[in-house]
């Protein structure tokens, strides 16, 4: 534990990588274990039993932290998943207000972390895909309300187009600090919000980087920026989102991935690089 006490975060700054425990059922405390020791300070979950443990993730971390390992040197992100997006194993009362799903879903991520704030909460999906309506602003209400009273450190929104970002920006009393989206290179690595967020001082996460992108990670421009500089081509993605602004989420089960995908947020590629990768993803 001595190993873990020495590796230090800053929660007053957003991380490069995030370790992402989705889909990791069963697994869930063992791979977040590992990925701490491999020296993870930032962990990404959600209050929903259908594609997340984070009852699991907290229990591996409260472990952790009773071991030595400080909160204060941990990222906690957790997200709120209104009724449609979960199974029957619901962590609030789904005939409640959403306000008060918000709240109660929220107090029981706390309570999954043993901790009295998360340094990141985010609206898991909007209620319509072509912009905001009634529901999310209330939802959003109640995540303002979190982070006046700095429960939540910063407040956001996943699986999002540009539209619900724009109308928060323009609209909210506390505009989204983060935004979460999955990747595709064949859409510019989601360019339009990612510029977006870059113009308005949000920081944009990215998931599914390899996995939406096999044909990047595969291809003929990965491989000879990788052999150029002794990475492997899933070092260079994880190095070019960084590039391009992207706050990259990695979901590896692998052990010896989690290192590399560590080591490569602290690898610079070149504009060529990037212009390679870039067309690579055929934008």
């Amino acid at each position: 534990m001595a190993a873990l006490a020495k590796l230090r975060y800053n929660p007053e700054v957003p991380p490069r990588i995030i370790y992402g425990t989705a889909w990791k059922k069963d697994a869930t405390g063992a791979l977040v274990r590992a990925a701490a020791r491999a020296g993870y300070r930032a962990f990404d979950t959600a209050n929903q039993l259908k594609h997340y443990r984070e009852d699991f993730a907290g229990e591996a971390l409260k472990e952790l932290m009773s071991a030595g390992l400080r909160r204060e040197d941990l990222f906690l992100q957790s997200k709120y998943t209104d009724a449609a997006g979960q199974d029957a194993r619901l962590p609030y009362d789904p005939a409640s207000d959403y306000a008060a799903q918000v709240n109660a879903s929220f107090e029981s991520s706390l309570a999954h972390f043993g901790t009295d704030s998360l340094d990141s909460y985010l609206v898991h999906g909007p209620m319509d895909a072509n912009g905001l309506v009634d529901e999310d602003w209330e939802i959003w209400g109640a995540f303002e309300k979190l982070r006046r009273e700095n429960r939540a450190r910063r407040i956001g929104v996943s699986n999002v187009g540009l539209a619900h970002v724009r109308g928060l920006c323009e609209s909210a009393k506390f505009k989204p600090e983060v935004v979460q989206n999955r990747c595709y290179a064949s859409r510019g690595w989601d360019r339009a919000v990612r510029e977006y967020c870059l113009a308005n001082g949000i920081v944009y996460q990215g998931f599914s980087l390899l996995t939406a992108n096999p044909h990047v990670v595969g291809g003929a421009a990965a491989a000879k920026i990788a052999r150029r500089l002794g990475l492997t081509p899933a070092q260079v993605v994880f190095a070019f989102a960084r590039r391009i602004g992207i706050l990259p989420l990695t979901g590896t089960t692998n052990a010896q991935h989690m290192t590399q995908d560590l080591a490569a947020v602290e690898r610079e590629l070149t504009a060529a690089d990037a212009d390679a990768l870039a067309a690579a993803g055929g934008r």
